[in-house]
């Protein structure tokens, strides 16, 4: 069995058990979602651009390997950095945090009339 088996049947059995998280790992879930959804948008808009990490990468004064890691969720990126990627998507970044739930879109700019 894997460590990742291991450990995913050692958490089924805590959460039948009705073990609860505590209220660090709980936080910590939440940032990690977070950091994945936006992550997610950024990929969902590069990629109905058809433009490449390295494309965007230059766009928004960021390298390829800063792209990536946004993009699989392996970093925060802070507001400035959020909304030169926006610009840079030519997009309206629509960010919402309630609680320990958070919505997270990138949305195009409409065409001009």
């Amino acid at each position: 069995m894997t460590g990742h088996a291991r450990w995913k049947l050692a958490r089924d059995r805590q959460i039948a058990q009705g073990l609860s998280e505590s209220p660090e790992v709980t936080r910590r879930r939440a940032e990690i979602r977070l950091a994945f959804d936006l992550g997610q948008a950024v990929y969902d808009r590069r990629t109905e651009l058809g433009v490449s990490q390295s494309a965007l990468a230059e766009r928004a004064g960021m390298t390829q390997p800063q792209v990536s890691k946004l993009e699989l969720g392996g970093t925060m990126p802070t507001l400035p950095l959020l909304a030169r990627l926006a610009q840079a998507m030519d997009a309206a970044l629509y960010l919402e945090l309630d609680g320990d739930e958070s919505r997270v879109a990138l949305t195009a700019h409409s065409p001009a009339d």
